[in-house]
C-alpha cells in the first residue's frame, strides 16, 4: 500500500493513540514486548496492536501482516512529529491542550462505560418485557377522510350536505382543495403525531364512521373530517427485533449509570 493511501487512514486515529499512549513507565516495557523504540521510548506490542485496530476500522478490513512494517514506519514518523510538537511547546496552546484533554476523556469514558456494562449485562429475561412495553407504547393508527375548503361557511354547508345524505367521497372529489380530494378525501392510515394538532384532536374525538359536527380550522383552511376506522399499531415479531431491544435495554442501563453519577456530583453551570 502506498504512503499516500496510508496517510488518509492513519492520521485521523493517530492523534488519539499518540495523545493517550504515554503512561510515564514506557521505558519499563520488556524488550520482548517491544516492536520499536523512538529516541529511547519503546513502542509496546499492545500499543501497536491498538493502533493496528484503529487503522483496520478506518480501512474497513484487517491490515495484512505483510503491511505491518509499513504501518509501523508511519507510526514512528507520527511519534516523532508528536515529540517535536511537545518540544516546541505546542501542548501549552489552549486549543491543543483542550483537544488532548478531550481525547483523554473519550478514552476514559469508553473504559468506564465498558466496565459498567460488563458488570451489568443485559439479561435475556429483560428483553421480552421491554418489547411488550414498547409495543404497548406504539401510537394508535387512524384511517380518515377529509374535505378542505377556504372558509368556515363553505365547511358548514358541506357538513350539512353530507348529513343530508350526500356521499362524503363524492363531495370531497368535487369540493376539496386538498390533493386527497381526487381520492375521495382519503388520507390512508396515519398516527396522530403526523397531523397538525387541531386535526389530530378532532380525529381522536371521533368514533369509526363518525364525521365532525363542526368544521375544524388549521393553518391550511377548514376541514370536514370523517373517521373510517382505527387500529392498534402493528409491531414486528419479537424475534425479528430482539437485538434492537437488547440495545435499547443496554442504553437504558447506561443512562441509569450516568444519572447516578450526576446525582453524586456537584455541578455548576454558567450557560
Amino acid at each position: 500500500m502506498s504512503y499516500r493511501t496510508f496517510a488518509v487512514v492513519l492520521i485521523a486515529p493517530l492523534a488519539l493513540t499518540v495523545a493517550c499512549s504515554k503512561t510515564g513507565a514506557g521505558n519499563e516495557t520488556p524488550a520482548a514486548e517491544r516492536v520499536a523504540a523512538v529516541n529511547g521510548e519503546p513502542i509496546s506490542r499492545s500499543e501497536f496492536d491498538l493502533y493496528l485496530a484503529n487503522v483496520s476500522r478506518q480501512m474497513g478490513r484487517p491490515v495484512p501482516p505483510e503491511q505491518h512494517p509499513e504501518i509501523l514506519d508511519q507510526y514512528i514518523s507520527m511519534k516523532l512529529a508528536a515529540e517535536a510538537a511537545e518540544k516546541e511547546g505546542l501542548t501549552k496552546d489552549p486549543h491543543i491542550s483542550d483537544q488532548l484533554e478531550l481525547a483523554r476523556m473519550n478514552v476514559l469514558v469508553d473504559a468506564s462505560v465498558k466496565k459498567y456494562l460488563e458488570a451489568h449485562p443485559v439479561e435475556e429475561s429483560e428483553l421480552k418485557p421491554e418489547y411488550d412495553r414498547q409495543v404497548e407504547a406504539l401510537p394508535r393508527e387512524y384511517h380518515a377522510r377529509h374535505i378542505l375548503v377556504e372558509d368556515e361557511a363553505s365547511a358548514i354547508a358541506i357538513t350539512r350536505e353530507i348529513e343530508g345524505g350526500a356521499d362524503f367521497a363524492k363531495v370531497a372529489a368535487k369540493k376539496s382543495k386538498d390533493a386527497s380530494g381526487k381520492n375521495g378525501g382519503d388520507l390512508g392510515w396515519f398516527t396522530l403525531d403526523t397531523m397538525v394538532p387541531p386535526f389530530a384532536e378532532a380525529v381522536a374525538s371521533l368514533e369509526p364512521g363518525q364525521m365532525t359536527k363542526q368544521p375544524v380550522q388549521s393553518q391550511f383552511g377548514w376541514h370536514v373530517i370523517k373517521l373510517e376506522e382505527s387500529r392498534a399499531a402493528s409491531a414486528p415479531p419479537f424475534e425479528d427485533v430482539k437485538e434492537q431491544v437488547r440495545a435499547l435495554v443496554q442504553r437504558r442501563k447506561l443512562q441509569t449509570y450516568l444519572e447516578e453519577l450526576r446525582k453524586g456530583a456537584k455541578i455548576e453551570k454558567s450557560i
